[in-house]
């Protein structure tokens, strides 16, 4: 496998949908996840991150052009612990509350399926960062219709221990646009992770699609002491 340019991955890609990066700094010292929404409806355009806790959420920019908050209203970022989970939809409570019942990462997917948003089926990804006593790994799951069949539902979970500096995984809903909207295909894309967190997600928001992006939420975590900073953009202010 080869590591590929974050920076031209998203570049070059007009409409990835949901993407999650989770990775470590060059330095080492950090823990470093992304999360971006980006929409091509207006409904789904309509739409900014909170902080909310120790998490996030996305809440409506205009709530009065809300058509449909079933499948874009939901909570991204949620901590548990010494846990941090980042998903594209409601599956981060299951996550959550799977989790503090003692199911791990995957045992608390299997009662999830892709959204029912036919014809796209879109993809459910998720992650989750461990962080424990100056330890650190991650994992990333993607849950999909049988290749646009939504009879059967394929799900596929990567796990990462001690992850090395300067480098992380990217998955996102999407290959790129289209009608239907392919599902991502493949293990998460292996990317550089570049600079303090100032420099990376102007990075990453300069190199999403303008017409399509919505927002984004970065975070780094220390991992000697669990600490974070959060950085939030949001399109719509």
């Amino acid at each position: 496998m080869q590591k590929l340019s974050l920076e031209q991955e998203l570049k070059n890609n007009a409409y990835p949908g949901r993407g999650i990066v989770i990775g470590k700094s060059p330095n080492g010292k950090y823990a470093v996840t992304a999360y971006f929404i980006m929409g091509r409806s207006e409904n789904s355009r309509n739409r900014v991150f909170v902080n909310d806790g120790e998490g996030i959420r996305t809440q409506a920019f205009d709530p009065s052009k809300l058509t449909d908050p079933s499948l874009i209203i939901y909570a991204p970022v949620r901590v548990l612990g010494n846990k941090t989970i980042v998903t594209n939809g409601d599956q981060t409570d299951t996550i959550y509350e799977g989790m503090d019942k003692q199911l791990t990462f995957e045992q608390s997917l299997r009662s999830r399926e892709f959204e029912p948003d036919a014809p796209n089926y879109t993809p459910r990804i998720s992650g989750i960062m461990h962080i424990d006593k100056g330890s650190y790994s991650y994992a990333m799951s993607i849950l999909k219709s049988n290749n646009g069949n939504p009879d059967a539902c394929n799900r596929y979970t990567f796990a990462y221990s001690n992850p090395v500096a300067g480098e992380g995984h990217f998955i996102h809903t999407y290959m790129g646009d289209g009608n239907p909207l392919p599902s991502f295909e493949g293990e998460p894309t292996w990317v550089d992770i570049d600079g303090d967190i100032d420099t990376f997600t102007k990075m990453v928001w300069e190199n999403l699609n303008e017409d399509n992006k919505v927002s984004l939420f970065v975070r780094y975590i220390n991992i000697a002491d669990g600490t974070y900073e959060t950085k939030i953009i949001n399109k719509n202010h």
